[in-house]
Order: C-alpha cells, then structure tokens, then sequence
C-alpha cells in the first residue's frame, strides 16, 4: 500500500479523529498536522474536509486506498443522493441540513464520503447539522466508535433525527394552519401553507431518494460490501421508514388543507357572485325603466303633467317589486 509522502499540511481541512483500537477515547489530530503518516497506525481516523479549498481534490488522489469514482465522489457538486458498493468501499453522496453558525435550518446541504475498514472521510461545502452532531458524540463518547461504518451508521441516524424534529415543527404548523382554516372568519392560508406543502415534498422525495440506494447498498455482491454493512443497512432502512410514513402523511394532510382552502374559496367566491347576481337582477328592470323614460323622443309618458317624475318611480319601486316576486317563484331567493 502506497503512504502520503509530501510534507505540506492538508488542504480544506476541518477536523481530524484517530481511533485507536481499546482505546476509549479518540484522538483529535491539529490542523497544522503534517500529511505523512495520516492514515499509518493501528485503529481508523475520521477526516473532514471543506470544498471550497480547491486543493482538496489534488490531496485525495494522495490518499491510499482511493479509486478514481470514490475520489469523484467526494469532490462532486452534484445535488442528489447517491450510494455505491465497490471493492468493500461504501462511497457516496447523503442529504444532510445546513447549519449557520451556530443556528440551524432547514435548508438542504449534501455530506459526500467514502469509508472502508481503515478510514471515513467526509466533505462538503457548508456546515452540516449531522455531521456536527456525529463529532460532538465522538467527543463525548468514542468508546463506541470501533470501526468506520459506526460512524457511517450515526451519520444517518442523526439525519432521521433532524428529520424527525422537523416533521413535528411542520405538524404544529400545519396544526396552527388548520385551526385559520376551520375557524368560521374567512382567511387566504394558502401563502402560508405554500412553503410548507414545498419542504415537505422536498423532504419526501430525497427520504425516498436515499431509503431506494440504502436498500440498493445492501443488496450488492457480499464480496464487494463492507463488512457489517448489510446489518446496517437493514437498521437504516427500518429507521429512516418510520420516518417516510410520517413525511407522507404530512404530504396527505397538506394536500387536504389545500384542498380544504380552496373549496372555502370557492364557496366564498359563489357566495359574492350569487349577491352580485340578486343585485344585477333586483336593479336591471329599474334600469330599463329608466333607460325608457330617458329617451329624447316625443310623447313620451307622463312627459306632459307635472307628477310624471312620481309616476315614473313607482314604476320603478313595482319592476323592482316584480323582479323580487319572480326570483322567490323559482326558488333564487
């Protein structure tokens, strides 16, 4: 096996963690950290890196152990899930969330990496809820870190957590939504509900996106998947499909209010045009009345005595009468 000879530090670097075999704690490595020797020792380390250093790429053809699709896949910008089973190497892309300083969110971020029973090596582009997470167990307790696909295992989990905690912030959403929606003073909730509807899908459809590979992964050739990964996989798999069946209902229960404030709508709509429809039938007989009586032509009636103006607004009173009559006849009104 080839070992990294050039003595500079390594680019893109964010943090570093050597587990020793027994060991119970791990070792973080500096960052000024020279490069040889890095993946020498007994146990296994756990590199992170940062893209946006340019030299990452330069560095990762120095790493033993390393085919050419595996370095591809942690340098790729790509915005999709991907997971690859190759000469008992698990390399690929995982759907992750930002994290801005030291708030989360929910914006979609990506965790590219490559594990085998030497090391697990992580990059990407902005800080990650998950992989925080993973690093602050592993300083809190590494003892149960014994081999790379733990790590690889939390990860995962970590990213089912979050999902979790944000399916229950959108069903209180959704809970506060629904209470505008069935409450009897008409409201519009349909901006409100619009980026929710669209986090929910996105969540959805990358859920479904990496449960489809999870279960790909598992089911390769055993001479080419890590060892342990098939018992793994089968644990995410039953995880992260709890967590589907709530993304979906949510998904349902959206697409219902949805429908629920259009139908509110449209009832509402209906109930304006019908009092505009009353009105426009209530006033179109005093308008013909009126048009009559305004026409600049001779002999016209009542034109000639002096209460013409009076006969001329009981006619309308009784056309508008009549107009009323007729509507109650045909059951309008």
């Amino acid at each position: 096996m080839n070992t990294i000879t050039t003595a500079n530090r390594i680019p893109g670097f964010v943090w570093a963690y050597r587990f020793p075999p027994g060991a119970g704690k791990a070792e973080r490595l500096s960052e000024d950290m020279q490069r040889t020797g890095l993946f020498d020792g007994e146990g296994f380390v756990w590199l992170h890196l940062n893209l946006v250093d340019a030299r990452v790429a330069a560095f990762l053809e120095e790493v033993p152990g390393l085919n050419e699709p595996a370095r591809t896949a942690l340098t790729t910008h790509e915005t999709h899930a991907t997971i690859t089973v190759d000469e008992q190497m698990l390399f690929g892309t995982l759907v992750d969330f930002q994290r801005d300083f030291d708030q989360e969110t929910s914006d979609i971020g990506w965790l590219h990496f490559v594990f085998t029973d030497r090391f697990l090596i992580t990059t990407r582009l902005q800080p990650l809820r998950s992989v925080e997470r993973v690093r602050m167990a592993v300083e809190k307790n590494a003892a149960k870190f014994t081999n790379p696909i733990d790590l690889f295992e939390l990860l995962v989990v970590e990213f089912q957590r979050t999902l979790i905690s944000l399916v229950i912030e959108i069903t209180e959403e959704l809970n506060l939504i629904e209470d505008f929606v069935y409450d009897n003073a008409p409201r519009d909730e349909r901006r409100r509900l619009a980026p929710v509807r669209r986090t929910i899908v996105r969540l959805h459809r990358h859920l479904r996106t990496v449960l489809t590979l999870m279960r790909r992964a598992a089911a390769s050739d055993d001479e080419e998947m890590p060892l342990g990964f098939e018992d793994v996989a089968g644990r995410l798999t039953g995880r992260l499909e709890s967590v589907d069946h709530d993304v979906y209902a949510l998904q349902e229960r959206a697409r219902l209010l949805h429908e629920e404030i259009d139908s509110k709508l449209s009832s509402e709509i209906n109930r304006h045009l019908y009092i505009l429809s009353i009105m426009t039938a209530l006033l179109l007989p005093p308008t013909l009345v009126t048009g009559f009586f305004g026409m600049n032509t001779s002999s016209l009636p009542f034109s000639g005595g002096g209460a013409g103006t009076e006969y001329a607004v009981v006619l309308i009173i009784a056309s508008m009468v009549l107009a009323w009559w007729l509507l109650k006849r045909v059951n309008i009104l």
